[in-house]
């Protein structure tokens, strides 16, 4: 059988990789890399960087190019069939980096290589990747006595087996629930583009009215304008409910099981290889100092907020009450009204603006954005292989050469993980040959897919989540590094990754951008003055709360990894009611399990680290606060940011990386000021 996995290419034959072949080839390619180690560990001679890390990123690369695809199509076009087998083989994979992490041999050789006379003469990028795996190799339990060892390796077994078991849940029980609509006058008040999406969604399902789902195209909306409030209480008890006890599918898939044996294990690896905690050893490859560093950087931004979001939500209550005889606001009414209050203050709302923003408009202003920064062409090609019909690819020139490859799937569907995202597919790297392999970025969306004739109409609130993917994107692929482990995105310390994300969601709201980010799809006419003047005055509107709300989630996340209790088979509920009633400014319902469907912290790379959203938009505050003195398209400034940051990836200590950039630590008030938490002039 020929295996389109096992096969070396530029990019993915994604058409051709079907559920058979991925066992096979990850079996193989498993095989003959520990083969190669073994051989690598075995030959005499001076160990240097061509002998031992050189062949060891080759075989990383390799294995990279059959499951990058594998990972991304289960998480795009995902089937029974091809997630079983991706659960089996992640499995195998984290035994294999388990085996690598403690394998006694190849540690001793990265400590000859940092002893030897060469280190001296490496690059930083060579150096920054030997002390991370040396680093590495001690979080992994190099140095553990034989039967301590083999628990860790049992314990990283089971803790993706969780991760993906955590993930499935949340999957099934979204695309478990569904309500038909007959009656379009259950769904007054929803904007005419929603509409259309839940009568497609109907139509596909061979259904007549209005299919209402779990998935943001559907729930955002009907939360935000929806006028029959039974019908919001509905969909928000179904939403927060998701993989728990209780709820419309209560126990079904339930992922309270899942979440105490995860938070034990990560406890006990934790303790074996000699932290008190699961924060502490999550903070040993970040940039922040310690768990103290932490907590009263999240206190601080508490405190501040906490005070105007009561305002904020006393307001609303007060508009509830006045204007449309609400005596007490429910958990489903806060964005409903927050929308109303919106629109009466400022006149304008997301639906009015999605008209200005069709997609093929959006994308060709935010790549004109990045033309003005880093005086990079992007183009769109179409002779790629894809996995679905809705996916478009395009490659980035900069001085006539090509230097990036990028992939966007923007549209939610059936079978497609929700959120968005950015990922790798290929890793900017120096092959042994002499050759230069491009780096090829994922990004990915779930945003309403064209009704009818019309394009993609985004949101305002759209453009910011697209824009903010792109500059994930965008270290991925501007990178200069040629070293794979610390190129792109490749270690960059975790509170730090969000930095070059969140600074490009600024553009979004500066006039001059959106001149050419925005064109109505009929017309082609910019979003006019008085909207524009209204979106922006509008941008800080009920920002404490938001920001409190991200604060409930990064407290909750770091206190339950930090204060961990064995005994305590209660502690996830209790740490969630003991952190809203620090920050929460209204009462949530006591069936509310938002946990239980918190894939950041339980299935992706978040644990005790969700703060560093947060963290890291104080970076991008800070950063686009020169900016906003020198000009949004000043020359000097953003060829300093692209120098500084975005070309170095991983390379370098992100603090240092900052400094380079901004002549200065980053201070906590920018973010407060870009938000309006406090005054400009504060």
């Amino acid at each position: 059988m020929n295996n389109p996995l096992l096969e070396t290419s530029e990019l993915p034959p994604f058409s051709r990789i079907e559920s058979q072949h991925i066992t096979p080839a990850v079996d193989e390619i498993l095989a003959n890399n520990r083969k190669r180690i073994k051989d690598l560990l075995a030959a005499n001679g001076e160990i240097s960087w061509n002998s031992l890390v050189a062949p060891l990123e080759d075989l990383d690369d390799l294995l990279n190019q059959c499951w990058s695809p594998v990972s991304h199509m289960n998480s795009v076009v995902s089937s029974d069939d091809f997630r079983d087998e991706h659960n089996s083989c992640l499995v195998k994979l984290s035994e294999y980096a388990t085996e690598l992490g403690q394998n006694k041999d190849l540690y001793r050789a990265y400590r000859a290589l940092l002893e030897s006379k060469q280190s001296r003469s490496l690059s930083i990028p060579k150096r920054k990747i030997i002390d991370n795996a040396l680093r590495d190799f001690r979080l992994m339990g190099i140095e553990l006595p034989a039967a301590e060892q083999e628990r860790f390796t049992e314990i990283s077994k089971r803790l993706t087996e969780l991760a993906s078991k955590f993930a499935d849940n949340v999957l099934d029980a979204t695309e478990a629930w569904t309500k038909l609509i007959t009656d379009e006058g259950e769904l007054d008040g929803l904007p005419t583009s929603a509409l259309d999406f839940a009568r497609q969604m109907a139509e596909h399902r061979k259904m007549e009215g209005y299919l209402l789902t779990l998935d943001a195209p559907s729930y955002i909306p009907i939360m935000t304008y929806c006028d029959d409030r039974k019908l919001r209480a509905e969909m928000y008890e179904a939403f927060t409910t998701r993989a728990s006890n209780c709820g419309p599918n209560a126990g079904k898939w339930d992922n309270d099981p899942v979440m105490n044996e995860t938070l034990a294990l990560r406890h006990e690896m934790a303790q074996l290889v000699k932290f008190d905690n699961y924060a502490d050893l999550s903070l040993a490859t970040k940039m922040a100092a310690s768990t103290s560093q932490v907590m009263d950087f999240l206190r601080q931004l508490a405190e501040k907020s906490l005070p105007i979001a009561e305002r904020e939500f006393q307001e609303v209550s007060t508009y509830a009450r006045e204007e449309f005889a609400i005596e007490k606001l429910e958990a489903w009414d806060i964005q409903y009204f927050s929308e109303k209050l919106r629109l009466a203050r400022y006149a304008v709302s997301q639906e009015e603006l999605r008209p200005y923003f069709p997609v093929p408009t959006v994308l060709a202003g935010m790549f004109e954005v990045v033309k003005r920064l880093y005086d990079i062409e992007i183009t769109e090609q179409n002779d790629w292989d894809i996995w679905h019909k809705d996916v478009l690819c395009f490659q980035v020139h900069k001085d006539g050469a090509e230097i990036a490859r990028f992939f966007v799937d923007l549209y939610a569907r059936p079978k497609k993980r929700d959120g968005a995202w950015m990922d790798e597919c290929r890793v900017r790297r120096r092959k042994q040959d002499g050759s230069l392999q491009l780096p090829v970025a994922y990004l990915t969306c779930n945003f309403t897919s064209p009704v009818g004739d019309k394009p993609a109409l985004l949101t305002h609130t759209e453009v910011v989540t697209l824009f903010h993917e792109f500059g994930h994107g965008l270290q991925h692929m501007l990178t200069r590094v040629e070293e794979s482990g610390v190129s792109g995105i490749n270690g960059v310390a975790w509170d730090a990754v969000e930095l070059p994300s969140q600074f490009m969601e600024n553009w979004c709201w500066q006039p001059e951008a959106l001149e050419f980010i925005s064109g109505h799809f009929e017309t082609g006419e910019c979003l006019p003055t008085e909207l524009l003047s209204k979106l922006v005055a509008a941008k800080n509107f009920n920002a404490a709360m938001s920001m409190v709300r991200q604060l409930e989630f990064a407290l909750f996340d770091f206190q339950l990894h930090l204060e961990f209790e064995e005994d305590d088979g209660n502690q996830i509920q209790n740490v969630v009611d003991s952190v809203r009633a620090q920050v929460s400014v209204y009462a949530t319902p006591s069936f509310n399990r938002f946990q239980n469907g918190f894939s950041h912290i339980f299935a992706g790379g978040y644990a005790a680290g969700y703060y560093s959203y947060k963290w890291a938009e104080v970076l991008s505050a800070d950063a686009f606060a020169l900016f906003k003195e020198e000009g949004i398209f000043n020359r000097q400034s953003s060829e300093k940011f692209l120098q500084s940051i975005l070309e170095k990836g991983g390379s370098e200590d992100p603090m240092d990386l900052f400094v380079a950039f901004r002549d200065r630590e980053p201070e906590i008030d920018a973010l407060l000021r870009q938000d309006g938490i406090i005054d400009q002039d504060a």
